[in-house]
């Protein structure tokens, strides 16, 4: 099928997990030409291509790490280059503390440094240098542009364990604010997602020790949500399902989010009851 000149989304961090998700929702909802940046390329890469391209969509694979900003202007053009447009830029990619135990009062300068390296700055120059092109030049088509960042419910829920991760998910909260003012002159809408408990590779790990706080309703909706959630809320975004909405933040998780009364807690509750 001839794709010209079709609207092309950016996915970041999309070889697998959310970006997976991701990347498969808005081919699912109908975007034709994709972009999808890892820094690693392997069978997992293969396998998301080929899911896109089942699912009737082109996809370039762009081998890139945000976390070399200097070559930020570089990666922009390359992805613009591969379709001749982007109308959408999803950031997605991000790492994860390498040990969850560890607390504020531990969290050595070499963790921070790359959580903030990959999350924060990586993040924030590759947005900007998306942003310069995005500006330059202007919507083909009447096309709706975007750009949609993915960060974390720890990004407003403190935590003394993997405080350098929430902290790298705090700063991109206000990047979508700043952003979002910056660009809705020019038609450019920005958004924040922040996915709650996720079932992907990178919780693995703690899966065992949360299931059993999930089913006794740590998170309101009581499971787990998987990528495809993550993915068809940034599709709704990315496609212009808000479009008189930008700085705003959509919570993926179950509910997790909502303010809820000390006594609502079921640990509270149990005790109370006993």
């Amino acid at each position: 099928m001839d794709h010209t000149n079709a609207p092309t989304a950016v996915v970041t961090g999309a070889r697998r997990g959310i970006g997976r998700g991701i990347a498969f929702a808005l081919a699912e909802a109908g975007w034709r030409r994709l972009v999808l940046l890892d820094r690693v390329e392997d069978a997992e890469t293969a396998a998301t291509l080929e899911g896109v391209a089942v699912r009737g969509a082109e996809a370039v694979f762009l081998r890139a790490d945000i976390a070399d900003v200097d070559r930020a202007a570089a990666v922009a053009e390359t992805a613009f280059s591969a379709f001749g447009r982007v109308d959408a830029l999803v950031n997605n990619a991000g790492v994860q503390v390498q040990d969850r135990a560890t607390d504020v009062l531990q969290t050595c300068v070499e963790s921070f440094d790359r959580l903030m390296a990959v999350n924060t700055r990586g993040t924030f120059f590759l947005t900007q240098a998306f942003a310069r092109r995005m500006v330059a030049v202007p919507p083909q088509d009447g096309a709706f542009r975007s750009i949609v960042t993915v960060s974390s419910s720890n990004a407003q829920h403190a935590k003394t364990r993997g405080a350098e991760y929430c902290m790298s998910k705090a700063a991109l909260s206000m990047m979508n604010k700043i952003f979002a003012l910056q660009l809705a002159p020019h038609g450019i809408a920005c958004y924040e997602v922040q996915p709650g408990l996720i079932k992907t590779d990178m919780n693995v790990a703690v899966h065992a020790t949360y299931q059993p706080l999930v089913e006794a309703g740590l998170t309101p909706m009581p499971r787990w949500g998987l990528a495809g959630d993550v993915g068809r809320t940034v599709a709704t975004l990315a496609g212009g399902g808000l479009p008189f909405a930008t700085g705003e933040v959509l919570h993926v998780d179950g509910g997790l989010h909502v303010a809820k009364s000390p006594f609502e807690s079921p640990f509270v509750r149990e005790r109370l009851t006993a």
